[in-house]
C-alpha cells in the first residue's frame, strides 16, 4: 500500500497552496497565520514543517496566555508536544522541539494547579533526555531532568530529587553555583548529609579560588562558608563549621576595610538562595498533598502553582504576627516572623536598588525579637549580617557577625588580617 499516497489524498490540495503562498509572501506573518500554514504543511511534509509548527506553537501559546491566561495558553501547548511526539527518531531538531514543547506544556499544568499531569510530562522529558544522551544526541546525561527534580523536591521526594540531581555530577567541566546548590540541597534533604557537605565544599574551594583572581566576588565566599557551616554543625563537624565562621569574618574584614575589589552586576538571587535554604525547616515538610518550594533552586525555577501559593501566603503571616505580638506570645512570633522575612527576601531579590529598604525593618524586628526572648539571637545576627552584605553594608555586617559567632566559637571579635 502507498501510505504517502493515501496522505496526500486525503489533504486539501487548495489549503496547501494557500498555506505556501502566505508563507512566501512578502509581508510579515503574524503568530497566528504562521500556526494555521504550518499545521496544513505538517501533513504534507512532517519532517521539514512539524518542527517549525511546535516553535510557532510554542511562541503563539506564550502571546495568548500573556493576554488571556494559562487556560487558553494550555491547547497550544499541549498541541505543541503532540506535534514535537510526531517527529520522526533521528531528525536533527526532534530533541531540542520536544524538549522546548514540553516544557512550555509542563509550565501551563503547573499553572492551573494540574501537578500530576505536569509532573508526567516532566517525567517524559527526563526520559527523552536520557534516551537521546544515551544516543549521543546531547551531551549531558541529566539533559531535561531539571523540572522533574524540582517537581519530586516540591513534593517531598528528596530522595529521588537528589538521584536526579546527581546524575549529570561528572560530566560537567567547571563548578555551578546553581548546580552544586542545588544538589547540595536535596542530599541534605535526603538525610544524606555527608555527600551534601562533599558537594557544597566543592563550590566554597572554587568560589575560593576564584576570589583570588578576582573573578568571584567576595560576598559570594562569605554566603557560602557561612552555609557550609550550617551544613557542618548539622552534620556534627562543629570544630570545621567553626573554621568555616572564622574565614568567613576574615573575609567581612577585608570587605569592611577596602569593599569588593571589582563591581559586580546583581548576585542577590545567590543571597536569597541560600538564605532561603537555611530556613527550610521553619516551614511545613512538603508532601505530594501539600506541595513546598524546592528550597536551593532559583525561585523562578519552581513550578508556577508552588511560587504563587508560597508569595500569596505572606498576608496570612502578617496577619498571624499580628496577632501573636497583640498576645505577647514572642517565641512564636519570632519563628513566624523568619518565615515572613525569608519570603520578602525572596520577593524582592530581582530589584537589585530597592530591596535595602523593605527588607532592613524585618531583619531589625527579627534581631530585636531575638533580644527579647534570648533565643536564635546569633542565628538572627547571622542572617541580619548575610543580608547587609548583600546591601554592601560591610561594616555593619561585620559587628553583626562578630557578635553572632563569638558565643558559637569563643571567636576574638577584633579584626582578623587575612592574606589578599
Amino acid at each position: 500500500m502507498n501510505h504517502s499516497g493515501n496522505i496526500s489524498q486525503n489533504i486539501d490540495q487548495d489549503a496547501v497552496l494557500r498555506a505556501r503562498t502566505m508563507l512566501l509572501g512578502s509581508g510579515r506573518l503574524g503568530l497566528p497565520q504562521e500556526v494555521e500554514a504550518y499545521r496544513v504543511l505538517a501533513k504534507v511534509s512532517p519532517a521539514a514543517y512539524l518542527p517549525k509548527l511546535v516553535r510557532a506553537l510554542v511562541s503563539y501559546g506564550y502571546e495568548v496566555g500573556h493576554r488571556r491566561g494559562p487556560e487558553r495558553r494550555l491547547p497550544l501547548h499541549a498541541e505543541a508536544a503532540d506535534a514535537a511526539r510526531r517527529i520522526g527518531a533521528g531528525h536533527p531538531r526532534r530533541t531540542g522541539a520536544l524538549r522546548d514543547a514540553l516544557e512550555a506544556y509542563e509550565h501551563a499544568l503547573f499553572e492551573l494547579g494540574r501537578r500530576a499531569e505536569g509532573r508526567a510530562v516532566c517525567e517524559e522529558l527526563a526520559e527523552a533526555g536520557r534516551a537521546a544522551f544515551e544516543r549521543g544526541e546531547v551531551a549531558h546525561p541529566a539533559y531535561g531532568s531539571g523540572r522533574l527534580a524540582v517537581a519530586l523536591a516540591e513534593e517531598g521526594r528528596h530522595g529521588e530529587a537528589a538521584d536526579l540531581r546527581m546524575r549529570g555530577a561528572g560530566a560537567e567541566t567547571g563548578v555551578s553555583f546553581w548546580s552544586a546548590v542545588e544538589r547540595a540541597a536535596e542530599l541534605e534533604a535526603a538525610g544524606r548529609r555527608e555527600e551534601a557537605v562533599a558537594v557544597f565544599t566543592g563550590l566554597v574551594d572554587d568560589t575560593r579560588r576564584k576570589t583570588e583572581s578576582d573573578s568571584a566576588a567576595l560576598a559570594n565566599l562569605v554566603w557560602e562558608l557561612v552555609h557550609r557551616s550550617l551544613m557542618l554543625d548539622a552534620a556534627g563537624r562543629h570544630g570545621e563549621a567553626g573554621a568555616d565562621r572564622r574565614e568567613a569574618l576574615a573575609v567581612l574584614d577585608r570587605l569592611a576595610e577596602s569593599g569588593e575589589p571589582r563591581t559586580w552586576s546583581n548576585i542577590l538571587s545567590w543571597w536569597a538562595t541560600l538564605y532561603a535554604l537555611s530556613a527550610r525547616t521553619v516551614e511545613p515538610p512538603a508532601s505530594p498533598e501539600a506541595p513546598a518550594p524546592a528550597f536551593g533552586t532559583h525561585l523562578h525555577r519552581w513550578s508556577r502553582d508552588t511560587r504563587k501559593a508560597y508569595f500569596d501566603g505572606i498576608p496570612a503571616l502578617e496577619a498571624e504576627a499580628a496577632r501573636l505580638s497583640a498576645a505577647g506570645r514572642l517565641t512564636g512570633l519570632a519563628t513566624v516572623h523568619h518565615r515572613l522575612t525569608v519570603r520578602s527576601a525572596l520577593m524582592w531579590t530581582d530589584r537589585t536598588h530597592l530591596f535595602e529598604e523593605p527588607l532592613r525593618p524585618l531583619f531589625d524586628e527579627e534581631v530585636a525579637l531575638a533580644r527579647r526572648t534570648a533565643e536564635g539571637l546569633s542565628r538572627a545576627l547571622t542572617d541580619r549580617a548575610m543580608f547587609l552584605v548583600a546591601a554592601k553594608r560591610y561594616g555593619e555586617a561585620r559587628a553583626d557577625f562578630a557578635e553572632a559567632v563569638g558565643p558559637l566559637d569563643g571567636a576574638d571579635r577584633t579584626p582578623i588580617v587575612t592574606a589578599t
